[in-house]
């Protein structure tokens, strides 16, 4: 099976970008932004898992190490986002927005 997934990175300073470079390259990723890429991912199994194995043996990871990946969950028919290293931290554009205090967060 081929999944079409976008990858996004951050390694910190230090992080091993060669590495992740290369399995980029390897897998014919496209350039979608900073720190952003697109590829087609053969997979014969679970298909976050696979990525996670597959990164993880091409790529340092260290506790700076960030990675998110965005497919499409084939079983709900729906766009999913999920670290497969690090976690979400503070954005950058919080408290430029209007804002009236209130704050619902919802699931479709």
């Amino acid at each position: 099976m081929i999944s079409t997934v976008w990858i996004s990175y951050d390694l910190g300073v230090r992080g091993d970008y060669e590495g992740l470079y290369a399995w980029l390259d390897d897998h014919g990723a496209k350039e979608c932004g900073d720190s952003i890429a697109l590829l087609k991912y053969p997979h014969s199994d679970d298909l976050i898992e696979r990525l996670k194995s597959d990164l993880k043996a091409a790529v340092e990871i260290n506790a700076k190490t960030r990675i998110y990946v965005i497919y499409r969950d084939r079983s709900t028919n729906k766009n999913k986002g999920k670290f497969l290293f690090g976690n979400r931290k503070a954005a950058a554009w919080v408290g430029f927005g209007a804002s009236n205090g209130e704050n619902v967060d919802e699931e479709d």
